[in-house]
């Protein structure tokens, strides 16, 4: 017999508290738009985070982003990131299937520039995401900017900070990419990947936030992952990528030798233009970057 919980639907095809299976509750969320959801085992908690993430106020969250900021030196690259996955077999001993979706996101904010990217695949468990999306980040901060600015790493993911700050990276790194007992490691690879990363940035500091409330990064990465998600369709055999660039600083564009290259080059820049209105326009119906201009 299925099993029953609380599922609080903030923005769905019906919003509130069910008391239901999750094969019920997903019926009012998967393929919505900008889906945003959670389980719980008591109707208390579920109202009580319903109630959080609905009655967001702007001046809430902009006390929220001065403080962080005031505390960061201005030459700091601010990063948000985010992984998520729709698991259809998240009840007591289920295991992530193949056709789940799932999807990661990050956001990287820096002197009024403003670079996202997310990308999604199938069967992926929320763990892996949260870890790709911080991988990418990286890669990103490297290949753009190098790796001398202090960086901050906001993230609501416990499974990938605590793995940093605790040190426990570095003991699986000396056990042989081994937990303790010999257990194998779950995302080893990427966790190697992101190993060799840190050690080429000079100064790295992680703060956690508490997911889908006021910190207004954190919602935007959290609304790009779910876009994605979104867009994934079976017949995808290759991750979907959807990068955001808004806000760059304008640089030397490549010598354009044919009008197909000129065409093809509009249309991608119109494609990312699109999907950062799109997520924008999500964020403005959550209550989120009400005076926000669209980059302008």
């Amino acid at each position: 017999m299925a099993t029953k919980k609380y599922y609080a639907i903030a923005k769905g095809r019906q919003t509130g508290v069910f008391n239901t299976t999750w094969a019920e509750a997903k019926q009012l969320v998967e393929g919505f738009p900008g889906a945003r959801y959670k389980g719980f085992t008591g109707k208390t908690a579920a109202q009580a985070w319903l109630k959080g993430g609905v009655t967001n106020t702007k001046s809430v969250q902009k006390k929220s982003t001065e403080v962080a900021a005031a505390s960061l030196p201005a030459n700091t690259l601010q990063v948000y990131t985010d992984g998520g996955s729709r698991n259809t077999g998240n009840i007591q001993g289920g295991h992530v299937k193949n056709g789940d979706k799932a999807a990661w996101a990050y956001l990287i904010e820096y002197q009024g520039q403003q670079v996202s990217d997310s990308a999604g695949e199938f069967g992926a468990t929320n763990n892996k995401m949260e870890l790709t999306a911080l991988v990418e980040a990286l890669r990103k901060i490297k290949t753009t900017w190098g790796t001398d600015l202090p960086v901050v790493v906001i993230a609501d993911s416990r499974y990938v900070l605590n793995a940093i700050t605790k040190n426990w990276l570095a003991g699986w790194q000396r056990r042989g990419w081994q937990r303790s007992g010999g257990q194998p490691l779950a995302n080893k690879e990427l966790w190697q990947q992101l190993a060799q990363l840190l050690r080429e940035f000079k100064q790295i500091d992680y703060r956690w936030t508490k997911g889908h409330a006021t910190n207004a990064g954190n919602v935007f990465v959290d609304t790009a992952l779910n876009r994605t998600m979104d867009q994934l369709t079976p017949t995808q055999l290759h991750p979907v990528a959807a990068t955001t660039t808004v806000k760059m600083v304008p640089k030397t564009a490549p010598k354009v030798t044919t009008a197909k290259a000129a065409q093809t080059e509009e249309t991608h820049h119109r494609a990312s233009a699109a999907s950062m209105e799109a997520i924008r326009e999500q964020l403005h119906q959550m209550g989120y970057l009400q005076n926000d201009k669209g980059g302008e």
